[in-house]
């Protein structure tokens, strides 16, 4: 494997690529792993109840997490096979309540979250951190935070402030910022009377908010072109967030690439938010055909997401999290493959002479461009990589699917 590993090395080399540097940068760079993949994202207030509000699971895998235990159990064996630096990404449905105890998505607290951060620190992982504005009773007409009852609107309000000072808890006792992420799933099914009002009564919400200076909380809302139950209008839509992120220093835009039209390039959006934002939050999927969250693989467009956070020097700007739910296969090779699958396009990304590519595109030398960028496809990225899991002594091969199908057998079997 050495012997591999120097040759690929001396390839990229001689193309001008500093391999050593590029695996230092990449092993630093986190990726919010989310915790809604284990358990279809149940969360633990419903006890299994059916989704509801714009989102969906579909499949039926046996072994499914069932409470907190088994949740990070399971999450605990994916940590072990992925390399480098991770985070975990919760939902406010993930609040760890005692025995007994109820409390609403409005009265949530950080204590509700406290054996989340015992699990951060044991495994020196960071949170990141959601409102839950789906699968609720409050959810009226398939409106939140822009419906035109204000009870209805005023609950879910509330709910986003609780959320806010739970990631600040969370932020201060990790010594790590919390990224929070506001997504609705308020729209309407078919054609709307009134497109405005909704909009305004959304902005009024966020302004509500968002008014409480708290910190180490980034805070960030995420666009939709379209979901279940809102087919012909989404109250959240790109442009919306976009320009409310403009106006409002300290919000952020987050891209999800399921969520835009089928041809268009989150991987081009990037570059163009950079350019007025200084930090980028991302969500990586995989739609088919819309927004159906299939597990990440390492395709075209992962690669051009990858390249321009490596080529624009925003390793530390862009906040890449994962947010896919698959419930038709075993859910830890579902977070193995999709987060790995993220790595291997930061590295791909890094392994790119991206300053010689530059100056060949301003020099106009489109003929050399075109060529070495095709060149560089066949080069022996893989034996990178995997000397990159033997340094972090994870199984470099398909050899940890060995693991996960032992751990399947021994574990996920007996649950029924």
């Amino acid at each position: 494997m050495e012997n591999r590993y120097e040759g690929a090395k001396r390839r990229y080399e001689e193309l001008g690529v500093d391999v050593e540097q590029a695996l230092e940068k990449l092993v630093k760079v986190p990726v919010s792993i989310h915790c809604w993949q284990g358990d279809d994202v149940t969360g633990f207030e419903n006890s299994g109840e059916a989704l509801s509000g714009g989102i969906q699971a579909t499949g039926n895998y046996p072994g499914k997490a069932r409470n907190f235990e088994e949740l990070t159990a399971d999450f605990e064996k994916a940590l072990s096979l992925i390399p480098g630096k991770k985070r975990i990404n919760l939902h406010a449905s993930y609040a760890v309540l005692e025995p007994g105890e109820r409390a609403d998505r409005n009265a949530l607290e950080p204590r509700h979250f406290e054996k989340w951060v015992e699990f951060a620190k044991r495994n020196n992982i960071g949170i990141d951190f959601n409102p839950t504005f789906f699968s609720h009773p409050m959810i009226r007409d398939n409106l939140t935070l822009s419906s035109p009852d204000e009870t209805v609107r005023r609950f879910w309000v509330e709910h986003g402030i609780c959320c806010r000072r739970i990631s600040s808890y969370i932020a201060q006792q990790l010594g790590s910022p919390v990224l929070c992420n506001v997504w609705i799933p308020d729209g309407y099914k078919d054609i709307p009377a009134d497109r405005l009002s909704p909009r305004l009564r959304l902005k009024k919400s966020l302004d509500e908010i968002f008014a409480e200076e708290l910190p180490g909380v980034i805070d960030c809302v995420e666009s939709k072109v379209f979901g279940i139950g809102m087919e012909a209008y989404t109250v959240g839509s790109a442009e919306f967030y976009l320009s409310y992120a403009a106006s409002h220093p300290g919000v952020y835009d987050l891209l999800d690439n399921g969520h835009y039209h089928p041809t268009e390039m989150v991987s081009d959006k990037i570059p163009s938010l950079l350019a007025f934002f200084d930090k980028v939050p991302l969500h990586v999927t995989r739609p088919v055909r819309w927004d159906s969250d299939h597990v990440v693989l390492l395709e075209d467009e992962l690669k051009e997401i990858a390249k321009e956070i490596v080529r624009n020097d925003a390793l530390d700007r862009v906040l890449i999290g994962l947010d896919f739910f698959d419930a038709s296969v075993n859910r830890i090779s579902a977070w193995i493959v999709g987060t790995r699958n993220m790595q291997k396009a930061l590295l791909y990304a890094l392994l790119q002479p991206a300053e010689k590519m530059k100056e060949l595109q301003d020099k106009a030398e489109f003929t050399e461009l075109m060529m070495l960028s095709e060149e560089l496809k066949t080069l022996p990225f893989g034996d990178i990589w995997e000397h990159y899991c033997d340094t972090q002594h994870v199984p470099a091969t398909k050899v940890w699917f060995e693991e996960v199908r032992q751990y399947e057998m021994d574990v996920l079997s007996r649950r029924g």
